[in-house]
């Protein structure tokens, strides 16, 4: 498994689904946002610059495979990595965490693993058609056999 390039593929699928704005807003979820994502300390009216929004984002991804990794029992290769490294950008270890995706992995249970990523396209009861796309290209990812 190559864990750069699962963190160079991890943070193209980012960019494309989570694009970026160097001005915090309110995302769906009603948590304020910058950057490619961010969200924590943000207040609104926070502006960054476009090279502050790549560097918090490279050092934000490069920290998820040693936490992915210490969550994961059974072997991944690099797309599957990639796909969960952008899953947990995404929604966080916690909720990898505790998901029915990390159990079916540890178990060694690819496929059934793989069905569980489009459960996660929910924003409290909505249905989200863009979170439903991340979580199929994420799938396609999982299954895709590294050459």
């Amino acid at each position: 498994m190559d864990q750069t390039l699962a963190i160079q593929i991890a943070t193209s699928l980012i960019k494309k689904y989570e694009g970026c704005r160097l001005k915090a807003y309110t995302d769906q979820g009603g948590r304020v946002t910058i950057g490619w994502g961010s969200t924590g300390s943000i207040q609104l009216g926070t502006e960054w610059s476009q090279q502050q929004a790549d560097e918090i984002l490279q050092e934000a991804v490069e920290t998820l495979p040693p936490r992915i990794l210490q969550l994961v029992k059974a072997p991944i290769n690099t797309n599957q990595l990639a796909a969960l490294i952008d899953f947990t950008y995404n929604l966080g270890a916690g909720n990898l965490a505790r998901s029915g995706l990390l159990k079916f992995i540890n178990l060694s249970q690819y496929a059934k693993a793989a069905d569980q990523f489009p459960l996660w396209c929910y924003i409290g009861l909505y249905k989200s058609s863009g979170l439903l796309a991340r979580r199929e290209e994420e799938k396609a990812l999982f299954l895709k056999e590294t050459t």
